[in-house]
């Protein structure tokens, strides 16, 4: 605009946009990665140079079903425009070969019975044809004992009509009942969180559903979607694993009449065993959230989908409770449903953190530490906020300390001193000087 305005030679405004194209952006968007499925529960797949098309036509009532509403009332209104059409043109035909399309004057004596009354031209047939299969019936044409062929045609003309209203009804009804309807009210927190619960790392996330109808036999489905390369160099571009659910039963059964926090304990089997804080960002992972159940109100099974990406897993965060107990009920607050606040964790992996405390091989951890942030002081110990720990473990506020083990130990070694004979003491002194 300067340049315009003739403030600035325009030479040197062609040489400032020049140079500037070569500069990195920094309002460039980040190249967005592919997810497996969307935060709405679609899959995030193209299906492409499919040659088995037949395939396809071998199901036409799923087919119809799959397809768009525009594209399911487009064929709808084509097959009702093609049969009128098409009976229209029998109907036409039917009249033009007995001869009631021919003009009689009136020397030519009474009109003979014409196969469908008051059908003069193409357009009185197509107007018989849309009355005959929608059974509407006005009144002024009808079929009549002349033709027997003409019973025939309105024979197949109402069942051929039938079948294409069957076929619209039972489209329409499974298109306005499929089960991910009833998905639109299951929703799921925008972002999953990993914080400590009983002392372990925990991947979570919340589900909520919004209607009074519950979902029977609800269950819930973590799987991780992966870039894995296996032993022989096979690279595996979506490796799905399985993750456990938490679940007092041992099963992934929830009863979700009230919002949950789902949760998975980061073990040594877990896919997210080696996440930490900071390689959390760079992970090339998706974790799959697939809620299956049974409807109350029509028994349809339905399905509920959604992911998570490592931009949507915060480290070192919690949910806030939003079921509050009220006037001898509970009352769940959704305006809090995805809310988190922050919350004391280590850094470091869930393998890093058995490390540390000296797992190893998998099994039971020597000690169970209390707190975060556990650095290592100085040979064979921990501290913490200035504090040196014995790698043994924490102690409890109600076990005595090192020192009080070694008075201890020092006085019943006395103890059991005063007890032991004189002649005993000497004769072990005599075996020490040997």
């Amino acid at each position: 605009m300067l340049a315009r305005k003739g403030l600035l030679p325009d030479g040197f405004f062609l040489t400032h946009l020049a140079e500037g194209a070569n500069l990195p952006s920094r309002f460039r968007t980040k190249a967005q990665r592919a997810r497996f499925i969307t935060k709405s529960g679609s899959c995030n797949v193209a299906h492409k140079n499919i040659r088995e098309q037949g395939r396809f036509l071998q199901d036409v009532f799923t087919t119809m079903v799959d397809l768009k509403w525009q594209h399911s009332l487009l064929i709808f209104t084509s097959a009702f425009l093609c049969s009128w059409m098409l009976f229209a043109m029998a109907w036409w035909l039917l009249a033009f070969a007995h001869g009631d399309l021919e003009s009689r004057g009136p020397e030519s004596g009474p009109d003979p019975v014409p196969c469908v009354t008051a059908i003069q031209s193409f357009t009185s047939a197509f107007l018989f044809s849309i009355e005959v299969q929608v059974t509407i019936g006005f009144g002024g044409r009808m079929v009549t004992e002349e033709c027997p062929l003409a019973i025939i045609i309105l024979i197949i003309q109402n069942i051929l009509g039938l079948i294409i209203n069957a076929v619209m009804l039972g489209c329409i009804f499974m298109k306005t009942a499929q089960a991910n309807r009833r998905a639109e009210t299951l929703i799921f927190s925008r972002n999953a969180v990993i914080a400590s619960r009983n002392g372990r790392p925990t991947f979570m996330f919340r589900v909520g559903d919004l209607r009074k109808s519950m979902i029977i036999s609800a269950t819930v489905q973590l799987q991780v979607i992966r870039k894995t390369v296996t032993a022989e160099g096979e690279v595996i571009l979506v490796c799905q694993l399985d993750i456990q659910v938490e679940n007092p039963l041992r099963s992934n059964g929830i009863f979700l009449v009230s919002p949950l926090i789902i949760s998975h304990t980061i073990e040594r089997d877990s896919p997210l065993y080696d996440v930490s804080a900071q390689s959390l960002p760079g992970e090339n992972l998706e974790i799959i959230v697939i809620l299956e159940g049974v409807v109350e109100t029509t028994g349809i099974t339905m399905q509920a989908r959604t992911s998570y990406t490592p931009e949507e897993i915060l480290w070192g965060r919690r949910f806030v409770s939003i079921i509050s107990e009220e006037d001898g009920r509970y009352s769940v607050d959704y305006s809090k449903f995805g809310n988190t606040v922050p919350v004391r964790m280590s850094a470091l992996s869930a393998k890093e953190l058995d490390q540390t405390r000296g797992v190893q091989g998998g099994g039971a951890p020597d000690s169970h530490f209390q707190g975060w942030g556990l650095v290592r002081a100085g040979r064979g110990g921990y501290r913490r906020g200035g504090r040196a720990r014995d790698a043994a473990g924490a102690r409890p506020w109600y076990a005595p300390t090192e020192k009080e083990d070694t008075e201890e130990t020092a006085a019943k070694v006395e103890e059991e001193k005063e007890k032991v004979p004189p002649e005993e003491i000497g004769r072990e002194t005599e075996l020490e000087g040997d």
